[in-house]
C-alpha cells in the first residue's frame, strides 16, 4: 500500500502579516525590488459571494524577499508593484483565471510562466495546483480553504497560511516543470504560450443575459425577453449590493420566474421568501415591462451569429469539422498533448468552412502560434485533401 506524500502544513518562515496600508505596501514593494529572480503570484477572490471576479488578497513571493499577502481590496491600486518586479517571469498558476483580477488592480506583468499550461503541454491528466505540487514536489496542499469568502475581514489565521503555501511552492515547481519542457522538447511550445498569455482578454459576450443556465430550453420569446429583462434587473441589484447574482436568484430560478405569470411583487415574494420588498418589486417591475414589449421588440430566440461566409451546406460543413477535429484528436493522443492545447477549437471549425485557402496562412492570421501551426498544419492540410470542395 502506497502512503500518502507529506502534507505541507506551515510556511518555511511562519504566516506573514497582511499589508494593509500605503506605508506597508511601500516596504513592501521596496523589499521585493531587492529580490531576486520569478516572483510567484496568486490572487484570492470571492466568487459566488461578491459581485464580479475581484482579487481581495494578492500573495507574492520572492526568492531574497520572502512571502507578502496584500490587502488589494483595501489597497486598491497595486500598480507600484510592476517597476519593482521589473522584466522578471511572474509564476502563476493559471493564468487566464488569476491574471484579469491582478490586471484589475494594476499589475502587469513583462513575463510569465503559468504552471497549469506547463502541466498540460506536458501531457499530465491532473493539473490543479494541488496535483502538480505533488508531482513535482512530492508533497500535499490542503484545498479546503480555495472556494472562502475571501472578502471577510480580518482574515482567519488559517486561510492566510493556506494563501501563504500556495504561493511559496510555485517556484520550486516551476523550477522542475521548466526542466520537464526542456527534457520534453517542449519549452519552445511552452515560451511561445506565455508571451501569447501577456495579451489575455478574457471573453466578452454581447448579450451576457443569453449565457443564463436553461434558457435554451425557452420557446417563447416573451419568456425570453422577460429572462433578459430579470437578468438585468438582478445584474443591477446585485452589483449594487456587492454580491453574487446567484445570491439574488439562481438562473433556474430566474428561469422559473419568467414563466410564472406572476401578477404582483407579493406573488415573488410568496414564491422567494429571501427577496426583500424592495428587490421583489424591481424585479416584478422588470417582468411587467418585458410583458408589455411589443411583439416587434422581443429578442429572437437565438442570438445574432456573426455572419461567416462559407460555401458549404451545414450538412457538408458538419462533415468537414467532424473530419478536421478527428484529424486534430489523432495528433493530440500521438503528442500527448490536450486538443484544445494543441490547438484552439473555434480555429478548428473556422477552417471547415473556409475552401481553397492555405492552412498554415490561414492560421496564423487567425492567432495560432507557430509552435501550433508546425504540427497542426499538415494534419489538417491532409484531412482536408480527403475532403469534398465546393
Amino acid at each position: 500500500m502506497t502512503s500518502e506524500p507529506p502534507l505541507l502544513e506551515t510556511p518555511a518562515n511562519g504566516i506573514p502579516d497582511v499589508v494593509d496600508t500605503a506605508e506597508e505596501l511601500s516596504s513592501s514593494i521596496t523589499s521585493l525590488a531587492a529580490g531576486q529572480g520569478p516572483i510567484a503570484v496568486d490572487a484570492e477572490r470571492a466568487s459566488g459571494i461578491r459581485y464580479g471576479q475581484r482579487a481581495f488578497l494578492v500573495q507574492l513571493r520572492r526568492q531574497g524577499a520572502g512571502t507578502f499577502l496584500l490587502d488589494s481590496e483595501t489597497l486598491g491600486d497595486l500598480s507600484g508593484l510592476n517597476p519593482a518586479l521589473g522584466s522578471d517571469e511572474w509564476v502563476i498558476h493559471s493564468v487566464t483565471q488569476d491574471l484579469p483580477c491582478l490586471q484589475d488592480r494594476g499589475m502587469a506583468p513583462a513575463a510569465l510562466f503559468d504552471t497549469e499550461l506547463a502541466a498540460r503541454l506536458l501531457g499530465w491528466d491532473k493539473f490543479g495546483l494541488a496535483a502538480v505540487a505533488e508531482r513535482t514536489l512530492g508533497v500535499r496542499l490542503a484545498k479546503e480553504h480555495s472556494a472562502a469568502d475571501w472578502s471577510t475581514r480580518p482574515l482567519p489565521k488559517a486561510w492566510l497560511n493556506y494563501a501563504a503555501l500556495d504561493v511559496e511552492v510555485l517556484l520550486p515547481i516551476r523550477d522542475v516543470l521548466h526542466q520537464e519542457l526542456l527534457d520534453a522538447d517542449r519549452w519552445e511550445f511552452a515560451e511561445q504560450e506565455f508571451a501569447h498569455l501577456l495579451d489575455f482578454v478574457p471573453k466578452h459576450f454581447d448579450e451576457p443575459w443569453r449565457r443564463t443556465h436553461g434558457l435554451s430550453k425557452l420557446r417563447s420569446r416573451r419568456d425570453i425577453a422577460r429572462v433578459r429583462e430579470l437578468w438585468q434587473a438582478r445584474d443591477a441589484m446585485a452589483r449594487e449590493a456587492d454580491i453574487a447574482p446567484s445570491r439574488l436568484l439562481r438562473d433556474r430560478e430566474l428561469i422559473a420566474l419568467a414563466r410564472s405569470g406572476v401578477k404582483s411583487s407579493d406573488d415573488i415574494m410568496a414564491t422567494w421568501r429571501r427577496l426583500s420588498r424592495a428587490e421583489a418589486s424591481r424585479l416584478f417591475r422588470a417582468y411587467r415591462k418585458a410583458s408589455r414589449l411589443r411583439a416587434e421588440d422581443l429578442p429572437p430566440r437565438h442570438e445574432k451569429p456573426r455572419q461567416r461566409q462559407s460555401p458549404f451546406t451545414h450538412t457538408d460543413l458538419k462533415e468537414r469539422v467532424a473530419a478536421l477535429k478527428s484529424a486534430m484528436s489523432e495528433l493530440s493522443q500521438k503528442l500527448a498533448i490536450p486538443h484544445d492545447v494543441l490547438l484552439q477549437p473555434a480555429l478548428v471549425k473556422s477552417l471547415a468552412a473556409q475552401s481553397h485557402v492555405d492552412v498554415g496562412d490561414f492560421l496564423a492570421e487567425a492567432g495560432a502560434r507557430p509552435w501550433q501551426i508546425e504540427l497542426s498544419a499538415p494534419v489538417l492540410t491532409d484531412a482536408l485533401a480527403r475532403l469534398p470542395r465546393a
